[in-house]
């Protein structure tokens, strides 16, 4: 191995150089994490060209940002004392003068329509013209609201359960800058505290901005969580295998510095921290302490061995240096394919976790033999993890399996591979744009409160296009909107919607004196009459502008929905095409649905099908990688089959455990099999060595390459296990289900790899192990072995 002989030589010699080199290169990086973005707006899961996309960007041409609402609301009778309810009100006032607020809407802010029959138009006159003074005063305020005015049902009351809102409506322009962060959390939130205080009373927020804020702050929240109980659970895994306090130092000293790499990278390429790229820093350490081990462990079998310290750093860096560079390699390449699906979220989560991985690798390499060249050898004490007996048993009893039990191995594996793929048909198809959210946190709370008394929070826009100026107001398309408005009404996961039809029923009302029985669309003798009077009225002009465009071309209709997966969406998406299909003929309306919550929805089915083809690349990829080290087909179909196995039975499980196949969950596949691919690679080639060392004696190498190996593969798919499993005492839903999941597929590639694989080359010993078909390798992984 001429090329890593004359690399160990260039690390050790000029260790000095590389120290300062790797300082200044982790210095420059700190510095770049300050360009770390904080994400502002949801992740969009779907290329700028999809057709969803285009529909969206149309409803914002034409009405703007939709998602601008922040929402409070008091369910407690007593906000119906007088003090209270004026305290109320000038909550809402002292809301609207904070400069990121456009306005708002209270009780206090109220303004009914009023006939005006000299003028013929309608007036508007306040709820109430000053303050209430007695609680009966209140009563006759709560009884005309309640009682009186429908069109405020759903948007400030809810007659039934008494509840009240205010709703917050955020300038356009910031709610997807940093200053609605500044709002949220130096001005809405100080001040909602303090009226709670003030007044005992449980004020519920929610609203998109407000959501996304909260969320987004969690997610950093958690980063500095994690990487903490990452380093914590892995350093103590890590003392137990080795007992030695500076192997252990050592190890965390590189994935410290990997860890401040990861962020500098994020920060270099000024990429937002989302909840995958939280998950990168924690995955650093999780993925980087197997390096450690690999290496430390064979430097101190060397130094058992015969004591030289600089034979032994030389060796561990010619003799381990391919192997971990290969299998940092597949780990990176199952990452990297994340980079050719067509989200902006994935390729940012891939290109930074592939170049990290490559990244912890180098520095493992580097770091951990010029630090043990400044050290004295390790003591007698610091080699007995190398003899202990319990590892032994495990690895005995492993060899016993593989020796005498294979058909009973087979049986097994046949036997989990059915159950799992009937396990496999039950898997459901899942997403939601709060599915992962924090479910203990007091906003998530909120966003169920909100789904029970008002329907919902996430917008689901219906835009319509008359295709004619001022087809909106035809008495005609009024009552298209209005069949549809029935259909919407009747679906229970969506709100009651608000559109210019509301506002029509409401003139009708004022027209008829305030009578509530009136709330509804005017027939043909009324609609001239009662639309004069609405057109030269400026109120109802202001009323409509949210919900019709300029030129009156173009109508909204605005439903809130529940939390809601991709599966019964679906079900109400067609609901409503069908009725949309019906009511309004193509050759005149173009109507299209639209809103974040459907572009996310979309999203997910998007992202599913995306990750798929990137877990196809990545088994790909990694065929093509053993075909490049082992250059025989038979030997890709054998390294495959230990790896893919894990990942049925994992697939299997979540269709036995009703988890869902969303965005957060089938990254698992891809990223349990770059990495338990890594112990094959370690295996077989060590087994290729074995054999070349045992004259092609099958059975030898075969024991041979598990006693070597096994050791140092229990030690690492440990850590990984525990690593990963740091990631389930996340408040994400998402997250918790990655880290088990993950945690579940590797122990099961560890056993996998340690049992079916040695018993495969067994089996298939005649097949496989001659000269003919196992060629000579491309590249060789390990070197012949030294002598001793």
């Amino acid at each position: 191995m001429d090329f890593w002989t004359s690399v160990s030589r260039i690390i050790l010699k000029g260790r000095y150089i590389i120290l300062i080199i790797i300082a200044a290169f982790t210095y420059y990086l700190s510095q770049q994490m300050e360009n770390m973005r904080f994400s502002y707006t949801e992740a969009n899961l779907l290329p700028e060209n999809h057709e969803v996309n285009v529909e969206y960007n149309k409803f914002l041409e034409q009405f703007g940002e939709e998602g601008n609402l922040v929402i409070l609301a008091v369910q407690d009778s007593t906000i119906f004392d007088v003090d209270k309810f004026n305290a109320w009100n000038n909550l809402s006032k002292k809301l609207d003068s904070f400069s990121e607020v456009d306005f708002t809407i209270a009780i206090g802010d109220i303004k009914k329509l009023k006939k005006n029959t000299t003028k013929k138009k309608f007036d508007v006159e306040p709820l109430y013209s000053k303050n209430p003074t007695t609680n009966k005063e209140v009563q006759n305020i709560k009884h005309e609201l309640f009682d009186n005015l429908p069109f405020f049902d759903n948007i400030l009351y809810n007659k039934e359960t008494g509840t009240i809102r205010t709703v917050v409506y955020m300038r356009k322009d910031i709610v997807n800058t940093a200053a609605r962060k500044d709002f949220v959390f130096d001005s809405l939130n100080p001040t909602i505290e303090k009226f709670e205080s003030d007044y005992n009373v449980n004020i519920r927020v929610s609203g998109m901005p407000y959501i996304r804020t909260m969320n987004a702050q969690n997610i950093i929240d958690e980063i500095g969580m994690f990487v903490g109980l990452a380093l914590a659970v892995t350093a103590l895994i890590f003392f137990f295998f080795f007992r030695s306090f500076r192997a252990t130092f050592i190890t965390l000293l590189v994935v410290s510095i990997g860890v401040i790499w990861a962020f500098g990278f994020i920060g270099l390429f000024q990429y937002e921290i989302t909840v995958l790229m939280a998950l990168i820093p924690p995955l650093i350490i999780v993925i980087g302490v197997p390096n450690a081990i690999f290496l430390i462990n064979k430097y101190q079998q060397e130094v058992k061995k015969h004591g030289n310290q600089a034979k032994s750093l030389q060796r561990v860096i010619s003799k381990i240096g391919n192997a971990t560079l290969m299998t940092n390699v597949t780990t990176a390449s199952g990452f990297a394919t994340f980079i050719f699906t067509k989200s902006q979220l994935l390729r940012e989560f891939g290109t930074i976790a592939s170049i990290n991985i490559l990244a912890i690798f180098v520095l493992a390499l580097l770091i951990i033999p010029i630090m043990y060249s400044f050290l004295p050898l390790p003591k007698e004490k610091h080699l007995k993890h190398l003899e202990r007996k319990w590892i032994d048993a495990i690895v005995n009893w492993m060899e016993s399996i593989v020796r005498h039990h294979r058909i009973a191995v087979y049986i097994a594996t046949t036997s989990i591979i059915i159950v799992s793929i009937i396990g496999v048909y039950m898997i459901k198809v899942s997403g939601s744009l709060i599915e992962d959210m924090p479910k203990g946190k007091e906003f998530f709370k909120d966003i169920v409160f909100f789904e029970e008394e008002f329907g919902g929070i996430m917008p689901l826009e219906i835009l319509i296009d008359t295709k004619k100026e001022k087809g909106v107001m035809k008495l005609s398309t009024l009552k298209k909107m209005e069949k549809l408005d029935e259909t919407i009404n009747e679906i229970p996961q969506l709100s009651k919607s608000i559109s210019a039809l509301n506002i029509v029923k409401y003139s009708k009302q004022a027209f008829y004196s305030g009578k509530p029985k009136y709330y509804q669309l005017p027939n043909n003798q009324e609609k001239n009459w009662i639309l004069s009077y609405a057109k030269n009225s400026t109120e109802n002009s202001n009323m409509l502008e949210s919900y019709v465009d300029s030129t009156g071309r173009f109508a909204r209709m605005t439903t809130f929905m529940k939390d809601i997966g991709t599966d019964k969406m679906a079900i109400i998406e067609d609901r409503i095409q069908q009725k949309i299909d019906k009511e309004f003929p193509k050759e005149n309306y173009t109507v299209s649905m639209t809103g974040k919550a459907l572009v996310f929805l979309k999203g997910t089915h998007f992202l599913i099908n995306n990750l798929v083809i990137s877990l196809s690349l990545a088994v790909l990829l990694i065929a093509i990688f053993m075909a490049f080290m082992f250059r025989s087909f038979r030997m890709i179909l054998i390294s495959l089959l230990p790896n893919i196995f894990p990942l049925l039975i994992t697939a299997g499980l979540m269709g036995y455990l009703g988890v869902p196949i969303k965005p957060s969950t089938i990254l698992v596949f891809s990223i349990a099999f770059g990495i338990s691919v890594d112990d094959t690679i370690h295996f077989l080639a060590k087994y290729r060595q074995e054999l070349k060392a045992n004259n092609w004696r099958i059975k030898e190498s075969v024991y041979g390459a598990l006693r070597e190996t096994g050791v140092s593969m229990f030690y690492t798919s440990i850590v990984l296990f525990f690593g990963f499993l740091v990631f389930t005492v996340s408040s994400f839903g998402g997250t918790i289900a990655l880290g088990g999941l993950v945690s579940i597929t590797l122990l099961f590639a560890m056993i996998s790899n340690l049992i079916l694989l040695p018993s495969l080359l067994l089996s298939l010993e005649k097949s496989i192990a001659n000269k003919k078909i196992f060629k000579e390798p491309t590249l060789d992984i390990l070197p012949p072995e030294d002598e001793k």
